[in-house]
């Protein structure tokens, strides 16, 4: 059904497109020889043009445990890039080497500009602030597996919201899913973007925004907690002035629902204290098992091996 599809915003799936990838996920993870050596003979194309650590290594471990390998680079500064060399150019030369691209880059829109040269499919892996589907894909499967169903729920999103491309994905994935509301937790200078609370209006999806993460812990079934990006400011003293104004430690916890979820797509600095991982609640590193499991699922049906 996917095959030979590209992924790079998560409303390219349908609602059912996405459940049976998480039903083959969940397969993968009950049996870990399930779909083993299913890639043979497949390569894939991983090109990260912005550091990463879960991203790319969990698309590499997904596609050697399916049985495939993958070549690629970690940085730009180690490809023809840092020639001057135009990405159109170099998806048009990797895709003759490749059965799939997975690529992140932080220019937006660089992911579909990719898509367009390519002769294989390409996977977002993140493109700027924009979005970040795979990664939706991981929060998705990591709520239904703890939670049983993605439905019913009220969920906080807490941190840099204006720049947190997983946010926009996610905020963007849940407004298709039934009785979701949402709360954006962030300072003044990091609101979620007006194109995102647009589409939520017209899919009638209710939200609220605050500045006070106290105040919205007991509404919450999932909370997910991003960091600052230092990486996407311009003015080193903002970035130090907002680093640390929300920080999750025990004291909160202690106001929050029994069943609530704590999600982060990592990686952490401040915004989540150490004690917290000791809370069963929280489920971050759960969270990054899960994107290896759905990764191998997403990578198998594009590549058209089930």
């Amino acid at each position: 059904m996917l095959k030979g599809r590209s992924l790079i915003e998560p409303g390219n799936f349908s609602l059912e497109e996405t459940e049976s990838l998480f039903s083959l996920a969940e397969k993968i993870e009950d049996d870990e020889q399930y779909l083993r050596e299913s890639c043979r003979g497949k390569l894939l194309a991983t090109l990260f043009f912005e550091p990463s650590t879960r991203t790319r290594l969990s698309f590499e471990a997904a596609m050697l445990r399916l049985g495939g390998s993958y070549l690629g680079f970690a940085e730009p500064g180690s490809s023809s890039a840092a020639k001057g060399e135009s990405l159109a150019d170099t998806i048009r030369t990797v895709s003759c080497y490749a059965d799939a691209i997975v690529m992140r880059n932080p220019k937006e829109g660089a992911a579909l500009l990719a898509s367009r040269y390519s002769t294989v499919p390409v996977i977002n892996a993140g493109d700027g602030g924009h979005h970040h589907p795979t990664q939706t894909l991981t929060d998705l499967l990591t709520i239904k597996r703890l939670r049983g169903e993605i439905k019913n729920l009220t969920v906080g999103f807490c941190g840099d919201l204006k720049f947190g491309r997983t946010v926009h994905s996610l905020a963007k994935t849940l407004a298709r899913y039934e009785n979701i509301r949402l709360i954006f937790i962030s300072p003044e200078e990091l609101v979620i973007p007006e194109y995102i609370t647009r589409q939520l209006q017209k899919q009638k999806v209710p939200f609220t925004e605050t500045r006070n993460l106290e105040e919205a812990m007991p509404r919450l079934d999932v909370l997910y907690m991003t960091r600052v990006q230092r990486e996407r400011f311009f003015n080193e003293e903002d970035y130090i002035r907002l680093k640390d104004i929300y920080v999750l430690n025990g004291e909160k916890m202690a106001t929050g629902k029994n069943n609530l979820i704590v999600l982060h797509p990592l990686p952490r600095v401040n915004e989540i204290a150490v004690e917290v991982d000791n809370d069963p609640r929280a489920a971050y590193f759960k969270q990054a098992k899960y994107g290896m499991y759905v990764r191998m699922a997403l990578l198998a049906s594009i590549l058209g091996v089930i």
